[in-house]
């Protein structure tokens, strides 16, 4: 432009009124036809459904309920409200926004992440990963593995990894004690322990290194705490409770057991002995009723249990396929943290609700395109997570049961994949833990 200048000395610029006034005849020239409304163009809202055949939008994104004061449910701009759900024959549905949202919703605004997006990466294990649980307040996490072993993870110590925008993150610790594959892990409230289940019938309780160690600092034998045994086969799953310190276990021996871990005679109480509702394949404390416990098994049957006198109190009632007995079995049982309500993940796709007073049914549905493998509730119990062999993570609103995010997180090994999912106690986390060896943290 300079050197053009250079060359045209006299030449006057035109000047700017006289550039509008050419505009402006223009204008009138050219669009006598266009209504003066017309004039800004709103993109149409349903282009989205046209995009859709094209390219299948892997995340959905999320359903939104206006609550009583007028701001949208999951905290995103107003026009959220205007979107469509990506989820195939879903998507040709519209929504009705004008219903109130019942749940008491927190001030917390971490809980209402419009989507959720893989940020950290963890890898270290040199087989599946089992089982993964959070710390209750620090960004660190413990893995539990086939490998043998369990890895203690801090998200604020990573190196940005290769052809990507995530960060690989290096493990701080290792804890070697069981033989052979550790499949079940448990954090206590206040995150000082943790205790992990294996293969070899033991449950090993630790004392969780500082979220500072040094990788490199000599072996400390004061991490590994103590060894409970009593059960005979492997520990298949954990749940800890901060009221009274007890922790909960399932054994393919048949037998849930309740222990106080710091006892002399650490195991208080043992449930179905004769294995009279089959055998148990996760167990957790109930929210909304400090004194029960809930059971699920591979027969299909969930029961909920007394924690003093040991009886079952009870049956929650899941119809069960006679014909194809492996298809009952029920891969995970969680606790609403508020609500008497419990769910449970089905080898048979499903995840069902169950009402503990009464043991009746609440809901059904089909919510993977293989089994339902973990489910996670997120701390204010307005949140299910599950994850499935299918690969992906799901997100459900608990209130209307509808998926409001979908993540494919982890590659098929022997067409299994994912293990386990995690919600963080207090921060805005979630993880995924895999049998592709790879453990996966998003925010």
């Amino acid at each position: 432009y300079m050197k053009e200048r250079k060359g045209k000395k006299g030449v006057k610029r035109v000047n700017r009124s006289k550039l509008q006034d050419m505009i402006a005849d223009l204008r009138d020239d050219e669009l006598p036809h266009m209504p003066s409304g017309s004039m800004i163009q709103s993109r149409p809202i349903p282009s989205r459904l046209a995009d859709h055949d094209s390219s299948r939008a892997e995340e959905a994104e999320p359903l939104t309920f206006p609550s009583g004061t007028g701001k949208s449910f999951i905290m995103g701009p107003d026009d959220v409200l205007e979107s469509v759900l990506g989820l195939g024959d879903l998507a040709d549905l519209t929504v009705a926004n004008d219903a109130d949202f019942s749940y008491d919703l927190p001030a917390n605004k971490d809980a209402f992440r419009k989507t959720w997006n893989p940020k950290y990466t963890l890898r270290s294990h040199f087989d599946g990963v089992r089982a993964l649980a959070f710390h209750p307040v620090e960004p660190v996490l413990v893995t539990a593995s086939e490998d043998h072993t369990l890895k203690l993870w801090n998200l604020q110590k990573t190196v940005p990894a290769k052809k990507s925008t995530s960060l690989d993150v290096e493990p701080i610790y290792t804890f070697r004690a069981h033989i052979g594959s550790v499949l079940s892990l448990a954090v206590s409230s206040n995150g000082e322990q943790c205790f992990s289940g294996g293969i070899d019938a033991t449950i090993r309780c630790w004392n969780m290194p500082s979220p500072s160690v040094d990788p490199y600092d000599t072996y400390d034998p004061s991490v590994i705490l103590s060894t409970l045994t009593a059960h005979t086969d492997a520990v298949w799953g954990l749940s800890f409770s901060g009221i009274k310190n007890r922790l909960l276990s399932c054994s393919a021996d048949g037998t849930i057991r309740l222990w106080n871990p710091a006892d002399k005679s650490p195991c208080l109480s043992t449930y179905n002995v004769e294995r009279e509702n089959g055998i148990p394949t996760s167990i957790d404390f109930v929210g909304a009723d400090p004194a029960h416990i809930v059971g699920s098994f591979n027969n299909g049957n969930t029961v909920i249990y007394d924690m003093e006198t040991s009886q079952s109190l009870v049956m929650l009632a899941s119809q069960v396929d006679a014909v194809s007995p492996l298809a009952n079995q029920i891969n995970r049982v969680v606790s609403h943290p508020t609500l008497p309500v419990t769910i449970t993940a089905h080898e048979d796709r499903h995840i069902k609700f169950f009402d503990n007073k009464t043991g009746k049914l609440i809901h059904a549905m089909v919510a993977h395109l293989d089994a339902v493998t973990s489910l996670a509730v997120d701390p204010n119990g307005i949140y299910l997570m599950s994850g499935s062999h299918d690969c992906s993570i799901r997100l459900w609103n608990l209130d209307s049961k509808t998926c409001v995010q979908e993540i494919t997180a982890h590659r098929k090994k022997c067409d299994e994949s994912i293990y386990d999912v995690a919600f963080h106690p207090s921060k805005a986390y979630i993880a995924c833990a895999g049998a592709d060896a790879l453990a996966k943290v998003f925010v």
